[in-house]
This record gives C-alpha cells, structure tokens and sequence, in this order.
C-alpha cells in the first residue's frame, strides 16, 4: 500500500470547507485529524454568546445566511433540516440606495444554521464520529515533509508525533501563504493572489423587540452594507439583537481603528436608519471576512506533494462555495489515491 495512505490526513482548519473535505474523506475510508486555532469549529459562521448586564444574549456575527443553487449543496442542506440545524430564514428585505428604500423579492431561499449560525459545523464535526481526532485550541505554525511524512508543529504543542499522508489547508488565503511558502511556492503565489478584505461588526443589544419595517437591509450608502434583526431567525432565544455590518471599503478603511470608534460611526449610520440607541453594543473585526473577487478554482491539490487547498476564496466565496471547495478538494484527493 502506499504509505500515504495509510497514514491519517491532516485539515488544517474547522471552518465549512475543511469540514466538508474531513467528512469526504473519512466517507471513504481514511483516518482524519483536524486543527482549529479557535474554541470551536465554524469559522466565519459565527456567533458570539455571552452574558450580559440585561440577561443572556447571542447574534451571528459572520456569515448571516446562506443559499443553496448546487443540487449536492442542497441535498447537504436537506440533511442539516432534517437533524434541526438549520432552517428557512423567512426575512422581510430592503435595500436603501442614493434613490431610496426598495422592497426585496428574491426567488432564492435563505438559510440560517438552528439555533445558531455555528450549529451546522458543530454537527458536521460531531458526525465525524470516532475516527477524526479533533484538535481545537491548536494553530498550526509550520508543516513540513519528510521521508515518513508531513511533520506539523503548533505553537501549543510544539512538533507534533504522528507524521501525516497528506495534508488539507481549509484557511483563509493570507494565513496559508506563510505555511505553505517553504513547501510549495506555486501554492502560496495562489494565495497570496486572493485579495481578501476585512469587515466590522457591531452586535447590538436591546432591552425590547425592535421593529423597523423589515428583518434585514442592504445598505448601499454610507458606512453600512447590511442590517440584520438577528432576532427574527428560527431557533433565536435571549435578549433582542440586532447586527451591523459595515461596508467592505469602509472596514477597509478603519481596519486598524478602536473598536469604541467603529461602534460609534456604525451606531450614527443604525440612528441614521431609523434605529434606536441599544442598552450595549460589542465590536468585532474580521480580518479577512470575504475575497474580492473570489477565485473560481474550485480547490487546489498536489498530488506529488499531497497537499491541497480549500475554501470559499477558491470557490466563488459565501457558505455554499465553501463547502463545495471542500467536497473538491476530497474528490482530488482521493483520485490521486
């Protein structure tokens, strides 16, 4: 047998794309071992749960929502209803331009993860079942080959025993270039050439349902690009939330700000909409939030080298192409054996 084989792989990340290539791959038979430098898996479908002075309180921070057009992506879907992770976001939109406020009527279903925007990892890591070890809290430093395989050192852990078969990087472009430099100079000139951009978000928190008209915004001018009543998504319990997204250029723009100065030009442009000062409100950056524009690869994968690449900047960005890349890169991997 080849020794690759018959060594455990390696996915360097527990966001969508990673746990789809885990989830490929174990479905045919390899022994996996996934890192996360995070609590938990998900990546940007986030959500930040905390108690407050007003009782507890949770909002998706990350991804909002997520479609489904590829007929794979939605029978994958369909199996996340059917075990209650996620549900039919049926939201009253709008957008707001230079011209006014328009009503939305989109053909497309949107999805949330129940009851919360993480569920749907946490069960696709819980699906893993036995044979995926799980390595949280874990950021992955240097990988490395040698004769019995791709060595990797984390900053907790130092060098780590086993010597894997191949390994999967499911992380953001900027964060793969410097692992994958040393090792595979054609991949990391791949990503550095995905340009991914940052974005605020603000979480606000209210002592009363709040009503505006609509459930979620496009916001076409000023600072923000979107508006969402976080607490009008299937399965959302606690105090009234609410979440603010600020626009790409402008995130761009203030990336490097105080998270007390974002929070207040963001509450400004909320106020501006009509919205009511909350009882709190929590900032968070995203880094690297989307890629613009996004590749249209699909995966990357060496067959010589056994490494491969995935994510959403791979496939067209968003939810769906995340887990599409994932799928991909399995596929690519198990044809090279």
């Amino acid at each position: 047998m080849n020794p690759s084989l018959a060594q455990p792989i390696a996915v360097i990340g527990a966001g969508l794309s990673g746990l789809s290539c885990a989830q490929a791959l174990l479905a045919a038979g390899h022994t996996v071992q996934v890192f996360d430098k995070s609590r938990g898996p998900s990546g940007r479908m986030s959500t930040r749960r905390a108690e407050g002075a007003h009782g507890p309180w949770e909002c998706d921070h990350g991804a909002q929502y997520f479609t489904a057009r590829d007929p794979a992506f939605r029978a994958e879907v369909a199996r996340w209803q059917a075990a209650g992770v996620a549900a039919l976001w049926d939201a009253r939109l709008s957008a707001l331009d230079a011209s006014g406020w328009t009503a939305l009527q989109t053909p497309l279903d949107r999805f949330v993860g129940t009851p919360r925007m993480t569920s749907p990892a946490a069960w696709l890591l819980q699906s893993l079942g036995a044979r995926a070890q799980v390595h949280l809290q874990t950021t992955v430093q240097r990988i490395e080959r040698s004769a019995q395989g791709w060595v990797l050192t984390s900053a907790e852990q130092g060098v780590h025993a086993p010597r894997y078969g191949s390994v999967v990087l499911a992380v953001p472009a900027p964060q793969a270039v410097p692992l994958l430099a040393p090792v595979a100079p054609a991949a990391a000139a791949l990503a550095a050439s995905a340009r991914m951009r940052g974005s605020w978000a603000v979480m606000l928190r209210f002592a009363a349902p709040v009503s505006l008209g609509w459930e979620g915004a496009f916001i076409n001018t000023g600072p923000l690009r979107w508006v969402a009543r976080n607490s009008s998504k299937p399965g959302r319990t606690g105090q009234e939330t609410w979440l603010l997204h600020a626009s790409p250029e402008w995130s761009e723009a203030h990336l490097e700000d105080e998270a007390e100065a974002v929070t207040t030009a963001l509450l400004a442009a909320f106020a501006a909409l009509g919205g009511p000062s909350p009882v709190a409100a929590t900032a968070h950056r995203w880094r690297y939030a989307d890629t613009e524009p996004a590749l249209e690869q699909g995966a990357w994968w060496d067959a010589t080298l056994r490494l491969g690449l995935c994510g959403d900047w791979l496939q067209g960005g968003k939810v769906e192409g995340a887990w599409r890349s994932g799928q991909s890169l399995a596929q690519q991997c198990l044809a090279t054996g």
